[in-house]
Parts: C-alpha cells; structure tokens; sequence
C-alpha cells in the first residue's frame, strides 16, 4: 500500500541479517515514489567456507524466510522481493516456481526473485552464451548453473569466490573483481552475469560494460528491473547498467 515515501509503491525486501548491499543498491537508484521496507532473516552461523557450511547457511535462510516475510507483510507491501539469491536458483527451473509459487500463496503478493530476474534480463538483452560469477562455494555454483541451462542458456563458465563468510561477501574489492571478469569473458561470451545479492556489484558493472562492449547483469539491478517492469513501471535509470537505463 503506498505511503508518503512511497507514493507510487512500496517493495518488500527480504535479505539475509548479514547483507549490507542490497538495501543500498536500492535506495541509491532513486526510483522516485518507491520505498522499500526490508524483511531480515536471521543468520545467527555465516560461515560459508565449505559446501557443507553453504548447506548449513541455506537451512538457517530457510528455517528465518518465513518469520522475514511475516515481518515485511506488517508494512503492508504492494510486491515482495527477494534480496537473496542462492535459494532461488536452487533446484532448477522447478525448484525456482515452486519457490515463487510458495511466497505468492504465502503473501498473496506477486513475487520477484533473483533466478527469474536474471532469466528475464537476459531474453530481454537478448543474450543466450553467458559467463556467471558468485560468492558462493562450488555446491551452490551447480545449481546456478543448472538453473540457467534449463532455462535455455549456454553456460560457457562458471566461477565461485569462494567467500569465507556471508559478510565477507561485502567486503570483495573491485579489482579482484574485475580479474574475475576478466578471466570469464571471450568472444563467444555474449553477458556476465553476477549472482550473490551482498557482492557489491553494481556501479562496477556500469564501468565494464562500458569496457566490455557487451552486458554486463549485476543481480541486484536485475531485480530492481523485474520488479519494477513487472509492477508496470518504466523509469529509466542511469548508474545501474544497460538494463536499467536502456529497458
């Protein structure tokens, strides 16, 4: 329901305890007339060192997801968005509707997650050879990649930073993510694409598009994008990539 901040919307955001980022990203794209009221999972163990910890760190965002949601739902949102990545590529395409399906029954709202925004980004951009990078441990790099495949993309690379924590995702610096890049990028590589929603990513990606000569999808402007294109808002956005500002 709209507010006085958010005169033409308000977006409920459900993020990790440990994510700095996301919250950011949004409020610093200056969508006039839209507000955010974020939703917090608890993540009482972030260690993420190992995909036996990845593992573990997913069970608390499953077992905090509902208690979030529950909290965002008292600010009596007009769409729930999830500021949280890894579980919505998980288990594929499937794996993904069913997970969208939940919150819609759960919320009664329509419902953006990473997975799909990703997915809508790139038909739009019209780009199907893509290079992905994460944070995450090789556990979780599987799923993305098999969520992208199903959707039918082609997966030239795939590559996990391997953080060793969920808070240490904040702290990457920008060059070594552009080695990263660097390194995933090639003729054939028509976008890269960054999953992770704590990775700050996305005023780095306005600059290597711009590098690159090709798109550049950080997730969390992915997701201001779906959220806001699908709730029939077309403000085009500078600072945020070619998605943002072009679509």
């Amino acid at each position: 329901m709209t507010n006085v901040v958010g005169t033409r919307a308000v977006f409920g955001v459900v993020v990790p305890s440990t994510n700095t980022v996301v919250e950011h990203d949004y409020w610093r794209a200056g969508v006039p007339g839209v507000a955010y009221r974020a939703g917090s999972m608890y993540i009482p163990n972030p260690v993420m060192g190992d995909d036996a910890d990845f593992q573990g760190l997913l069970g608390q965002i499953r077992a905090a997801l509902d208690t979030a949601v529950r909290d965002v739902l008292t600010a009596e949102p007009d769409r729930m968005v999830m500021g949280m990545s890894a579980e919505t590529f998980w288990g594929g395409v499937d794996g993904n509707a069913a997970f969208e399906q939940r919150l819609r029954a759960r919320t009664g709202l329509p419902v953006t997650t990473g997975a799909s925004s990703c997915r809508a980004a790139l038909r739009e951009l019209g780009c199907r050879r893509i290079a992905v990078f994460s944070p995450y441990q090789p556990i979780a790099d599987k799923e993305v990649g098999r969520f992208f495949t199903e959707a039918g993309f082609d997966v030239a690379a795939i590559t996990g930073l391997r953080c060793p924590t969920a808070m240490g995702i904040a702290r990457v610096q920008p060059d070594p993510l552009r080695e990263v890049v660097a390194g995933l990028d090639g003729p054939g590589v028509e976008a890269i694409v960054q999953v992770g929603t704590n990775l700050s990513f996305v005023a780095l990606a306005e600059e290597l598009e711009a590098e690159l000569g090709k798109p550049v999808v950080a997730i969390n402007s992915a997701t201001l994008w779906h959220a806001l294109r699908e709730h029939g808002f077309d403000d085009r956005l500078a600072g945020a990539g070619a998605l943002l500002r072009e679509h």
